[in-house]
């Protein structure tokens, strides 16, 4: 089956964390045999920052990881939807898309036979409805959401008449334990300071442990302010700046423990969605603890994949019991991977992603149940 995705931007992950699955999935719809053609536009905000800030030898690191996976770059004024979409059977929008490409595709869907979805994997469903409202996606097949409650407020709002809860998941070609690593300290957190919405989150449930702790410890991500990058400093916490996403396993490896520190809208309004970070963490076979969190559709075994912190004191608890008990660590830590790969690969959710499409009435062959590890 030829599928097509439009996605801001395979090419860079720079603040931009759809891109992790949709490489692991793209993937391993190519190793199944499927024709994936994959449109990104020139211009993609978060390309323009990497190339800004690492030049183009930062595109040669993606292309190693990812031998298989190319993308097509358009204009969006110039986009021949015709020869794009020629023999396509399934087509993907991301909802980080143009609301005019968006409404093109929909309307070239019109005398098409192929089925088109839109996906969505961030919170402005909740924290920029009015945006949200005005894509148009009347002629679209579906929403594939990554939680239920989004999936629900595509429903209950009227946006779409079919949607799915399509979570995402750990690519376990790239995301897996390494071996033999040096040992470079006692904790790592990767990711980005968050526009406001969980400062607070990140000097309790990460900031303030380290320094309270003395631990050893690394930040990799991008756009930190200059108060964010002192507060590390102060902490006695590297900052590392941006991390390729195929490189995460490997700081994984050289560290003992992690933390997840959710953003503030999935904690407060969108309960069930962990966001990507978990899995590769606990795919990678890392020790987690996780500041509070609803998992509220049952992905997990908390407490037993990873330790749940309810506050800062108890973060530090969690953190002194994983470092000075490394059988407690290892058991969490082979508990969380167990899960993954039993529950949440990027080979379960295209298996989810074939079920919708043959219930939508695409011949689809019969690839479902391929694992990978």
């Amino acid at each position: 089956m030829r599928i097509a995705l439009f996605v801001h931007s395979l090419l860079s992950d720079w603040n931009h964390g759809n891109a992790h699955f949709l490489r692991g999935v793209a993937t391993e719809l190519i190793a199944r045999g499927h024709d994936v053609r994959i449109f990104e536009p020139r211009d993609a905000w978060s390309l323009r920052n990497l190339l800004a800030d690492h030049g183009e030898g930062a595109l040669e690191g993606f292309r190693k990881a990812y031998p298989r996976l190319t993308s097509e770059r358009y204009d969006l004024a110039t986009l021949d939807l015709d020869q794009a979409l020629d023999g396509a059977g399934l087509v993907i929008v991301h909802e980080w898309n143009d609301h005019g490409l968006v409404k093109r595709i929909g309307e070239h869907r019109r005398n098409s036979d192929y089925r088109l979805l839109f996906h969505d994997t961030h919170h402005r469903s909740v924290t920029a409805p009015d945006s949200m409202a005005a894509y148009d996606l009347s002629k679209y097949d579906g929403v594939l959401a990554f939680g239920g409650v989004i999936r629900d407020l595509y429903l209950d709002r009227g946006w779409a008449e079919r949607a799915w809860t399509w979570h995402e998941a750990a690519d376990t070609r790239v995301f897996h334990p390494i071996p033999g690593e040096p040992d470079e300290g006692d904790l790592v957190w990767i990711g980005n300071w968050g526009d406001e919405e969980r400062t607070a989150e990140l000097h309790e449930f990460l900031i303030e442990p380290v320094r309270d702790l003395s631990l050893k410890a690394q930040v990799h991500g991008v756009r930190y302010p200059e108060e964010g990058r002192q507060a590390l400093a102060n902490a006695g916490i590297d900052y590392a700046g941006w991390l390729p996403n195929h490189e995460v396993p490997r700081a994984f490896a050289r560290f003992r423990a992690t933390v997840h520190v959710p953003r503030r809208p999935y904690v407060e309004a969108l309960p069930g969605i962990p966001t990507i970070r978990p899995f590769e963490a606990l795919a990678c076979g890392i020790p987690l603890v996780s500041a509070p969190w609803d998992d509220a559709e049952g992905l997990f075994r908390p407490g037993r994949d990873f330790l749940v912190a309810r506050d800062g004191s108890e973060m530090k608890r969690h953190l002194r019991d994983l470092l000075a008990d490394r059988g407690l660590a290892a058991e969490i830590a082979r508990s969380g991977r167990e899960t993954v790969l039993d529950r949440h690969t990027c080979a379960h959710r295209v298996d989810e992603l074939l079920a919708i499409a043959s219930e939508l009435g695409i011949p689809v062959e019969s690839t479902l149940g391929v694992t990978t590890a």
